[in-house]
């Protein structure tokens, strides 16, 4: 089935909004998120991509209060609200919401699906507005056509939840974790500190049969073997000192979820004990207990070291390593991948302007070029930090230029972009070479691209018929 977007419907349960989830899920093929209070609904906006929000009115107006300040946390998402009959609401308490369409009970599941139809239809259109206007610079106002503040995408970018992303490498990651999703298979992330390992783990876990169960999230660093214990296995009260109360641990609190515990390679020899027979077994037992129960968990875990490596040294156990990576994800450092520099700039440019309610017209090249050519030890972390401080620094209605841009950023000098690397030649003249060395770096440019020939000639410096001639000429195919 082929998902066109994510409802989240945020209502009390009943039979009612049972055949609306239904109804949108089976006969329109949209993903439905549920939630039965605001703290739910909160959960589900920071963990998956979410389109359009269908909220219920609710007791003491809850679900209007969501819905304002949903306006300003996540302003791309599309706000419904639902009134009973009775209830009456004037422009003044509904303006601060931003609400795309009122609706009132009883409702009609497949009015709804077509209402969340026109509002993605709405949305597009608006999107492309935007897109043609900056790129014609005509005014934002010159249709009557109200815009929000946030920048657009790049129709290219592609996205994994919260995860934002042009590149080869990040493609293939996404699409080897949407397969993993499917399973109820353990998953080892690693990759260096910033590059998205929790984002990847939330994406999987909303992409998988347990969306509608807990995701929890528990860092293992710096933890003693007792605390952490109690934090995942629970502990009964007195069973040391300050256990005043009875824990329920997180692995029978996110029962037929998800654990996501990071920071794994710091646990101690003893307690991957206990953690290799969580997983053989799904057993808890905790901590001043004599009961053992069993728990149906799914074990996310995420290392910014080399499990590997540590199994080598005898550091980590090597049992545990191969019960852990049913699925052994490795995220890319962003040096890795320049090519989701610039996207990632301006997605990052889009949230942050919104958060701070300031309308930014756009990121100068000579910022991406100095982004680009920069190595982000700190990756997406580093690049979302930078992006945050141009922007709190942007006066309103300007671009982001390089005299908002960090002192160390600004100064460094630009990393050499080896592109060439894997290219061979050969040939026994100078032709020769030359002639294979073209044919390779067209061939990679094309694929890079997906074949868009406009995106290709570009880069390349050619027109679209001298591609074309060298197409033919070195019998490129896009099957190949």
């Amino acid at each position: 089935m082929r998902e066109l977007g994510t409802v989240l419907i945020v209502a009390r349960s009943g039979p009612e909004w049972a055949a609306i989830a239904e109804t949108l899920s089976d006969e329109y093929d949209y993903r439905v998120l549920t939630a039965d209070s605001v703290d739910g609904a909160l959960a589900a906006l920071a963990d998956a991509h979410v389109d359009i929000a269908l909220v219920e009115y609710g007791a003491e107006a809850k679900g209007l209060k969501l819905l304002v300040d949903m306006r300003i946390s996540h302003p791309d998402v599309i706000r419904i609200l639902a009134l009973d009959a009775k209830t009456e609401l004037g422009q003044r308490e509904m303006a601060p919401a931003g609400i795309h369409q009122l609706i009132r009970k009883p409702l009609d599941a497949r009015q709804i699906g077509l209402m969340v139809e026109r509002g993605l239809e709405v949305r597009e259109l608006a999107r492309r507005h935007r897109l043609l206007t900056r790129e014609f610079k005509f005014p934002a106002n010159a249709a009557g056509i109200h815009t929000r503040h946030a920048l657009p995408l790049p129709p290219e970018s592609r996205r994994f939840e919260k995860l934002v992303y042009v590149s080869e490498k990040l493609h293939d990651l996404c699409e080897l974790a949407r397969k993993a999703a499917k399973t109820e298979l353990p998953i080892l992330v690693q990759g260096a500190t910033g590059t998205g390992k929790e984002l990847l783990a939330r994406a999987i876990h909303y992409n998988s049969g347990r969306r509608d169960s807990p995701l929890l999230v528990q860092n293992c660093g710096g933890m003693s073997d007792e605390l952490l214990q109690s934090e995942l296995f629970g502990h009964k009260r007195g069973a040391f000192t300050g256990a005043v109360s009875d824990r329920l641990g997180l692995f029978r609190a996110a029962d037929r979820g998800t654990v996501f515990l990071d920071e794994i390679s710091e646990v101690s020899p003893s307690f991957q004990v206990s953690l290799l027979r969580f997983l053989q077994e799904g057993e808890v037992k905790p901590l001043g207990s004599d009961k053992i129960v069993t728990s149906n968990v799914r074990i996310i875990a995420a290392s910014n070291r080399s499990l590997r490596a540590l199994v080598a040294t005898g550091v980590f156990r090597q049992d545990l390593y191969f019960r852990l990576r049913g699925f052994e994800l490795e995220v890319p450092p962003l040096r890795d991948r320049p090519d989701d520099i610039p996207v990632l700039a301006e997605f990052f440019a889009a949230k942050h302007s919104d958060a701070m309610g300031r309308k930014i017209l756009g990121i100068s090249a000579a910022v991406l070029e100095k982004l680009v050519g920069y190595e982000f030890p700190g990756n997406v972390r580093e690049l979302e930090n930078e992006i945050r401080r141009m922007v709190s620094l942007t006066e309103e209605g300007e671009y982001l230029t390089t005299k908002h841009m960090s002192p160390a950023i600004l100064a460094a000098p630009p990393r050499r972009l080896n592109s060439s690397a894997g290219y061979s030649l050969q040939g026994t003249t100078l032709k020769e070479k030359v002639e294979c060395l073209e044919k390779q770096v067209v061939s990679e440019v094309l694929s890079r691209h997906r074949w868009n020939q406009s995106k290709a000639a570009n880069e390349l410096g050619l027109s679209r018929v001298g591609l074309a001639n060298k197409i033919k000429r070195y019998s490129l195919d896009e099957a190949q």
